[in-house]
Parts: structure tokens; sequence; C-alpha cells
């Protein structure tokens, strides 16, 4: 229990000395902090073992000694936390709660938070365990919305939460320290319904693994909206191969595709092997023009441009990387002034390229780091925490580690599971391919900024069925690729992380009205309004859509009403994609009256999701 002490502000930095409560000013936004920010766990409770926890706090208040509060949470040992606290009056805009991560384990442990019973959020939380010499420390973000607090005692509840397939085996397995907690009024309307950090999804979409042609183009539309990032912002992997024939073909038509779906994309198009550098190391003026051309048609719709792929793996150049990366830092102020440059898809292979083993060397790769953007780094299976060759810890080898997350912002241009991997069997997973793409979906959701499963349609790799002949294919008949064993396939799993996180745009005001039947379950809902986001860079792209998402966390089938306040009264159109094993079955088309209230009801089956996409203005 903690306790209640005024003091003066002078005598602030004595009395957090000797433990004793600090008032804040009354103009603070902050209800109540728990911890000290000070890089450090020591001032919470080395050892507890109680699974439930409840501690009573303060408005306004705060100490510097919490030795009965548990430094982290622990699966096998401290599973859950109850906060209570007290608001005077709610909050008109609701509140921000943040907590700042010293360590995790590299489970990927998820952080449930319950705001009087309802799911405000999942956190997903990266870590490299205890013993790693590096460290990654993180400051995790919620919105909680004023509808799910009350005037009075209110009820904060953390939990410790195991991957949808795991067994209690994976207990053990999910822990992490923090350095404090803390809850602040917001002070005016959020922008953006935070959900543990901002990030952005995506993934490649090419007809027979590197065609750029109608095929392709005609399909784009059903799978951006059947994975669910559709209209928010995100970026797919998505440029013409200059050493392949015809790959080019209807390029400007698919990047004009996704500025119609608010998308944007990240490009590869130089091959990069067989060039020759002039005299000076600068790329000869073949390869210069190829980039020209290419930047002069597409760098408008472009957002990032991808030095190269895999340089090791493919026998590539380290001076050739540099030389395109200097090229592009030096011409696209000219051609594409917003293009952003990103270092090449590390496979971080110990053999190959020139010198040979280059790209695991971490100072090799400074040099390219030190031109580009954005980081980069490929991952498959679990091999994103391998302490060699591991893409999270090979960048804090190279780039150090911050105060808040990586130094330097990630875009991970390929991320999967090919269909052998399997989850590791300590965590106890049933469905072990499901669960180990799970798994490192939600691991590059706690570290990575932007990420991109590779590839829709690509064999071993792929999210839908690709049977077919892209030229003639209905894209309503397309089917998701389903693993062996009645085993949730990728495509359910990307819907259901990127509905819970990827999805962007101003929130829109929403109520459960079945609060009895969802209380303490992990059901979250995400409705927002794109009409608010900025303009993507360079293709202008920007949406009028709302969304309206419901995510099942359960291993149990769920039902949830809501309504929703719509920006004005009237009828609303659009369609609603939930469950089906093709897109036809998936999608039906929806009305929706708004007083300018709107109800909505779903039906959830377990670990699944359902979108609702509406035309902003009524009656379109």
């Amino acid at each position: 229990m903690l306790k209640k002490a005024g003091i003066m502000l002078i005598l602030a930095g004595l009395l957090l000395l000797s433990g004793f409560t600090l008032q804040w000013p009354e103009q603070d936004p902050r209800i109540w902090r728990i911890g000290v920010e000070d890089d450090s766990k020591q001032e919470f409770a080395a050892n507890l073992t109680v699974d439930k926890l409840q501690y009573q706090v303060n408005q306004g208040s705060s100490q510097a000694v919490w030795s009965d509060f548990p430094a982290g949470l622990d699966a096998s040992i401290t599973r859950n936390l109850s906060i209570r606290y007290t608001l005077n009056k709610i909050p008109e805009h609701g509140v921000n709660f943040k907590f700042r991560v010293l360590s995790a384990s590299k489970a990927v442990p998820q952080m449930s938070v319950f705001s009087n019973g309802t799911l405000s959020g999942m956190i997903q939380i990266a870590g490299i365990g205890e013993k790693s010499p590096y460290k990654y420390k993180k400051l995790y973000e919620l919105y909680i919305p004023k509808e799910q607090l009350k005037q009075g005692q209110n009820e904060l509840r953390l939990g410790a939460e195991r991957c949808l397939y795991c067994s209690n085996k994976e207990d053990p397995h999910l822990y992490w320290s923090w350095d404090y907690l803390e809850l602040e009024s917001l002070t005016e309307p959020a922008n953006e319904p935070v959900h543990g950090r901002y990030i952005q999804m995506g993934t490649g979409v090419a007809s027979n693994d590197y065609y750029f042609d109608t095929g392709a183009t005609r399909h784009l539309p059903y799978v951006l909206k059947w994975l669910g990032i559709a209209y928010s912002g995100n970026i797919v992997r998505a440029g013409c191969f200059s050493n392949v024939g015809n790959s080019c073909s209807d390029m400007k038509n698919y990047y004009a595709t996704l500025k119609e779906y608010n998308t944007g994309a990240v490009a590869l198009y130089l091959y990069t092997k067989n060039i020759t550098l002039d005299p000076d190391g600068g790329l000869p003026a073949d390869a210069g023009a190829k980039l020209m051309d290419f930047l002069k048609q597409y760098g408008r719709y472009i957002q990032y441009y991808e030095v190269d792929n895999e340089p090791g793996l493919f026998e590539r150049s380290k001076a050739v990387n540099v030389a395109v990366a200097q090229w592009l830092s030096e011409h696209r102020s000219i051609y594409s002034p917003h293009l952003q440059i990103v270092s090449p898809g590390w496979s971080y292979k110990s053999t190959g390229g020139e010198p040979y083993g280059w790209e695991r060397d971490s100072l090799q790769r400074k040099e390219l780091e030190d031109l580009t953007d954005l980081t980069n780094g490929h991952a498959y299976g679990t091999s994103y925490a391998d302490n060699e060759g591991g893409s999270f810890v090979e960048n804090l080898r190279t780039l150090g580690s911050d105060e808040d997350g990586l130094p330097k912002k990630m875009l991970n241009t390929e991320v999967g599971t090919t269909n052998t991997h399997l989850d590791p069997p300590a965590y106890g997973a049933s469905q072990k391919q499901a669960a180990v793409f799970d798994r490192i979906l939600r691991a590059h959701i706690g570290f990575s900024d932007i990420f991109i499963q590779h590839a829709a349609f690509y064999k071993n790799y792929e999210l839908f069925r690709h049977d077919f002949d892209f030229k003639s294919h209905d894209p309503v008949a397309m089917s998701s690729y389903s693993f062996p064993g009645n085993q949730d396939s990728r495509v359910k799993i990307f819907r259901r992380l990127a509905l819970a996180y990827a999805t962007h745009g101003k929130p829109l005001s929403f109520e459960i009205m079945n609060h009895s039947e969802v209380k303490d379950k992990k059901v979250y809902v995400r409705a927002v309004d794109t009409n608010y986001l900025a303009p993507l860079p360079g293709s202008g792209a920007t949406s009028d859509k709302l969304l309206v998402n419901f995510v099942n966390f359960e291993d149990s089938p769920q039902s949830v009403r809501i309504r929703v306040k719509m920006p004005s009264k009237g009828d609303y159109h659009g369609e609603r994609i939930g469950p089906g094993e093709t897109y036809r079955d998936a999608v039906q088309q929806v009305n929706v009256k708004a007083s300018p209230w709107a109800e909505f009801q779903v039906n959830l089956p377990a670990g699944d999701s359902v979108q609702t996409i509406l035309n902003r203005k009524p009656g379109d």
C-alpha cells in the first residue's frame, strides 16, 4: 500500500531520496507514476512469489521506494498485477499508459492491459534475454479511451500472457523488468490509438515471384484488403528488377493502385552482381542510368529504396553497395526528394560476397549504415533472436543501443517462415507452424518500425495458394494457404496482428454494449478514421475510410457488440471482411445506419478477426 504525504516542491529531491511521496503541480498531466525514471529496477522488490498482486496508488503522486512492488512480470511467478486508483473526473480525451522495459526474454512476452475489465491492449515486448552483452530498452505506450474509465475507483490490470497456441511450458520464458510505469491524462484528442508502438506491416505481391504485370495489379487490392493493411499507410515491397525481362510491364498501374489504397512501397530495382565500378569507386554510367530512369518513372510513387538484397548470400560486393547508396544520396534530391534509403536486406551470412564474409562483420555493415536512413535485417523462424546472425542482435551490435529502442529506424524487407519452421519445443505449442509464424511477427511488432512478410504468393513462404494463372485468375477466388493438421493459416495470423497493430488513423469513440459477456476477455476493438492520416510522401496518397476492427486473442469463440460514434448521421456503405478460406467467402457488403452512433455485432472464432471498411461520407 502506498503512503500519501503532502510535500513542498523545494523539498522534492530530498524527500525522493527518503522514499516519501511526491505531489506534482496541478497542471501536470500525470495521474500517477510507479517507480523512478532512473534506468534501474532497484527501487522495486527483488523477489515476489504471489501470482496476483494488488496495489492502490494515489492520484497525482509518485515515490522513490517500491519495496513491495514487482520489478516486472514473470508468468511463472507473478503473472497478474492490479493497480487501483481514483479519478475525481474522467479525462475528456482519455489517458496514455506507458511503461519502460529494461530487459525481456527472447520469447516475445505479451502484456495484456485491462482497464476496468475491458481489454485496452496486448503489448508485444521485444527482448534478447538477461545474459546478452547488448541491451534493448523500450518505452511502450497504450491509448486508453475515456469510455474505458470511470469516475471514482478504477482498476488497471496487467498480465503476462502465453502465445495463443502455447501451454504452461512457455511460462518460464515469459518475463520482463521495467524502469517505471505511468498513467497520464491526454490534454488533447489523440491522433492515433497507440498500441505499444507505431508500426507498419506489408507483404510482397508479384505474379510468378518476380513480375509486376497486369495479373499482379489485379490481385493487389484483394491482398491488401484481406490482410487488413489497406488504407492505413502501410508499406509493401514492390519494385521490378532490372535483370528480369518484362518484370516492370505494369509497374506504373501497380503503383497507382497502391496509391488508391493509401499504401506505400519500398523498391529494389538495380541488379548489382556484375557491376564494375569506375576508378573513383563510383557507379558506372550504365548502372547510374538505370537507377535514374527508374526514379524518373516511379520515384514519385515510392517512399523507400533498398540498396541490395542479402549481399553475402548472393555474392555481392560491399564496394558496389556503397556506391549505390552514395548515388542515391547524391541524386534523390533531383528525382525523388522525399525518398529514404534503406540498408541492404541483411542475411548476416558469414561466407560469400566481396570481401569474403563481409556481411557478417558489423564494422563493414556500419559503412553502409552510415549512408542510409533506415536499417534492415531479414529474419525467418526464430532467427531474429540468434546471438550470431540474428537481425535483432546484429543490429544492436552494429548500431549500438539507445535509451528508447534501436537508434535508427528499421525496415525489414523480408520476415516470415518457411513450411519447415516450427516453434521451439520449450514453448509447448500445439500448432507449431502457426505458433512460430505468430511469434516472429509479434517480435517485429516489438522492435521493428516497418516489416514485410516474404511473400504473398512465394512457394514455401506463401500466404495464399498460387496454383493458378495470374492472367486469367479471378482475384475473389484467392484462397489462403493452409498448414497441415487444422492449424491456423498465415493469413489468419497476419490479419489478427495487422488489425490490432497496423491500422491507423484518428480514434473513433466506441462503447462495448455487452460488457459483462466480454469482461476480462482478451477481445480488442480498434476503430479509426483514416481521413486524418498525413499524405504519404511522394505519392500524396490519402484515405477517407472508416475502419472498425475486432480482434479475438482468446483461444475460444467470443461475441462482441459495440456502438461507434461516426463522423455524422446517415447511412454508411462498405465491406465486412472476416473468417473465410477464400476472399469471396470472407467478404460481404454492409450498410450501417448512424445517428451518429452506429451498432456493430460480430461473432469471432478463436484467434480470429473482423474488419468493417466504410466510406467516410454517408451515402457514398
